[in-house]
């Protein structure tokens, strides 16, 4: 969605996601989201009586259907879809913004859960739930690829974690070579998992 097409509420939503993901949850404060987004500080009490919680759950949430609608424009990138093609477009997004834009930002479901899990139910629950539907989404693109449903789902969360985790040590190490590395390596696993059309 175009910044011009977004209204104030889903402007908010965004940039929340946006602070969330490079300063985390408890750094990024309703004020600090109000101006990001360009919208009124009024707005916040608006759009989101539940305050900060509410809004922090929305992000996450956002973040977990962004995650999954990309999933169908990486395999629209490839000449011929694979499972390892698809694996190594999950990970070119993060090298190529690595690359060029530097280590700050991560991924926003992750730093909720990294400061909520435990304090914020409704937190735990919404990154439980953002998860799921990103999972859910390369599960069933993993099927179409011929995958056998009863592997579809192990294998998403193969390649989540493990996506994750890469994004962890390449900002922790300020290189990619973790995310390289998995894209690699795993990349053979998962074709293998493939059923011949």
């Amino acid at each position: 969605m175009a910044e011009a097409e977004r209204g104030p509420r889903e402007r908010m939503v965004f940039s929340a996601a946006q602070l969330i993901r490079r300063d985390g949850v408890h750094s990024t404060g309703m004020r600090e989201v109000a101006v990001d987004a360009a919208a009124p500080r009024g707005s916040l009490q608006h759009y989101f009586p539940g305050g900060k919680t509410q809004l922090v759950d929305e992000a996450v949430a956002w973040a977990g259907r962004y995650a999954a609608g990309r999933v169908a424009r990486f395999l629209a990138a490839l000449p011929e879809p694979t499972p390892s093609g698809l694996f190594a477009e999950m990970v070119r997004q993060w090298t190529d913004e690595y690359r060029t834009a530097g280590f700050a930002g991560g991924c926003p479901v992750v730093a909720a859960t990294v400061d909520c899990a435990e304090s914020v139910p409704s937190t735990r629950t919404a990154a439980s739930a953002a998860f799921a539907t990103w999972t859910g989404a390369v599960a069933a693109a993993l099927t179409e690829m011929g995958v056998p449903a009863e592997r579809s789902g192990a294998l998403a969360t193969l390649m989540i974690s493990s996506l994750e985790g890469a994004i962890l040590l390449a900002r922790a190490e300020r290189d990619v070579r973790a995310l390289t590395t998995v894209a690699r390596e795993l990349g053979p696993l998962l074709d293998a998992a493939a059923r011949p059309r």
